[in-house]
């Protein structure tokens, strides 16, 4: 099936009320695992890839974005590629011949007003080229310096951002954190809710994967439409290879380890997505 765009996907989880999930791809095995999922839970899906999954393929999106695309096609289900946070512009200008749907671009590190002025020029380029574009506003928790934890997003200057930038989708911080690996994020739903009746585009929640069930449910109700997972599926992943290796010190053959780990991999996709779904 050829591949959908972002904004599409998006769009349509809007329009009914649920969410739809972007799962981080770092190997072909999470690619595999994710439209896996997608198929069983039969349900749309994004897979993206971030800038720092390019810099473990050595700086190179060609070879990864080209398998990832190339299994997409293969599903049964609505596939979208994102390429997700971006700072290097160099970076984002290679999208289009990659066939990604859509950008994030992160100027979160940079002071408002250069955040503002580096956003609008970045959809400027993406709308040219039919590119979706998301961007960020107020520091998701969970990384170095600007990704500050306890930061919030205030409606109103989020209002004036998507106003003044052209963005089609908007990352904010309402209480979840990136690289989380538990589950005990508690999001506020109040402020999902204000900021989206402040802003007219889609909200984007970084940081899922430490967001329990019943909050990621309750984050789609108040307003959040798509949901950005990363983590979750690298514990799955891990956690099945140690289970593996440690039963065995004389395996030496990767595909004993990492098919189940593309299942449990798999599992997790299914699982989140029939969540989103309601």
């Amino acid at each position: 099936m050829p591949l959908t765009p972002t904004g599409r996907l998006v769009a349509d989880a809007a329009a009914a009320g649920r969410g739809v999930a972007a799962f981080n791809v770092i190997t072909v095995e999470h690619a595999e695992a994710i439209t896996a999922g997608a198929e069983r839970a039969g349900l749309p899906v994004i897979l993206q890839i971030s800038q720092n999954a390019v810099k473990f393929h050595g700086g190179r999106l060609g070879p990864i974005a080209a398998a990832t695309a190339a299994v997409a096609e293969l599903s049964t289900v609505d596939c979208a590629m994102h390429l997700d946070h971006v700072e290097d512009l160099a970076l984002l200008r290679q999208a289009p011949a990659h066939r990604f749907g859509s950008v994030m671009y992160d100027g979160s590190t940079l002071p408002y007003a250069e955040n503002v002025a580096a956003t609008r020029d970045a959809a400027a380029y993406c709308h040219e080229h039919g590119l979706w574009l998301e961007s960020e506003l107020g520091e998701v928790g969970g990384k170095d310096g600007a990704h500050a934890p306890g930061v919030r997003t205030d409606p109103a200057e989020a209002r004036e951002f998507v106003a003044a930038t052209g963005v089609d989708a908007l990352a904010v911080a309402v209480g979840s954190s990136h690289a989380m690996t538990s589950r005990s994020a508690s999001l506020d739903h109040a402020l999902i809710e204000r900021i989206a009746a402040a802003v007219p585009v889609p909200l984007v929640l970084h940081g899922s994967s430490g967001v329990p069930d019943d909050e990621l449910a309750a984050a789609v109700r108040a307003g959040m439409v798509k949901i950005n997972i990363g983590t979750a599926l690298n514990i799955a992943f891990t956690g099945a290879v140690r289970t593996v290796l440690a039963g065995d010190e004389k395996l030496v053959d990767p595909r004993r380890y990492l098919a189940p780990a593309r299942d449990a991999m798999t599992d997790a996709v299914a699982h989140f997505l029939t969540v989103l779904a309601g």
